[in-house]
């Protein structure tokens, strides 16, 4: 009797096994999630833009002392440039960049003397240097400056002749970031200065400007990330 019990028991358990193997339901296949990899930025390469802005003459400049006040100028104007990456976060890179000046026609008198000036805009060619992290771009810059401005000095007898020059140097630095394809936008901060100006024998003025300005550039390499990192 133990042995048909035990014979029963060993059937019923054999053709159970393969209908609860049917009704276990497969483990689904989960895929590892994808792992994000950090962007990396890409500097280098051709530029193009534009940028407006304001100049404001220093304290003993011919723009404020002699024939105008310290009120700033309204400018606007374009540059062009090109960048290269290297070290891996920093960035080299040369500009072009012209501003042109509005409101600037002015004069002064002094008995029978006048004096005019006439700021019509600022050019320069510059190197700079920056510091990339991400999308952001901290940079100095400096280099040759022209002023395109036109001076006169007259008094009873006619025009007396000047010593003045058109040519000096800039300093500045800004902060530029991409925040799209191709594009990036920049607040820039530029001193200009053209030397002194030689009205009469004995009493001279600086020439030199501060600007402060935004801008906006399109840039050729496409400014987004292009590499992985992992």
């Amino acid at each position: 009797m133990k042995k048909i019990l035990l014979g029963t028991v060993a059937l019923v358990a054999l053709g159970a096994a393969p209908a609860l193997a049917a009704d276990l339901a497969a483990r689904p296949y989960t895929k590892a999630p994808a792992y994000a990899p950090a962007p990396v930025y890409n500097w280098t390469g051709f530029y193009i833009g534009g940028h407006i802005g304001g100049a404001f003459s220093g304290d003993n400049s011919i723009g404020t002392g002699v024939t105008a006040s310290d009120n700033g100028k309204f400018l606007g104007g374009v540059q062009a440039g090109y960048d290269w990456q290297f070290a891996p976060n920093w960035v080299l890179g040369v500009e072009g960049q012209y501003s042109w000046l509005s409101g600037t026609n002015s004069s002064v008198q002094w008995g029978g003397y006048t004096y005019a000036d006439n700021q019509r805009g600022l050019a320069s060619v510059t190197g700079r240097l920056g510091y990339t992290w991400g999308p952001a771009l901290l940079y100095a810059k400096g280099g040759w400056a022209y002023a395109d401005y036109s001076s006169s000095f007259s008094g009873p007898t006619g025009g007396i002749a000047i010593s003045s020059k058109s040519d000096g140097y800039t300093v500045g630095g800004g902060l530029e970031y991409l925040f799209a394809p191709n594009w990036s936008g920049k607040i820039e901060y530029q001193y200009y200065d053209f030397g002194k100006v030689d009205l009469v024998p004995g009493y001279s003025v600086k020439n030199d400007e501060h600007v402060v300005k935004a801008g906006l550039n399109y840039r050729f390499n496409w400014g987004g990330p292009v590499v992985a990192k992992y």
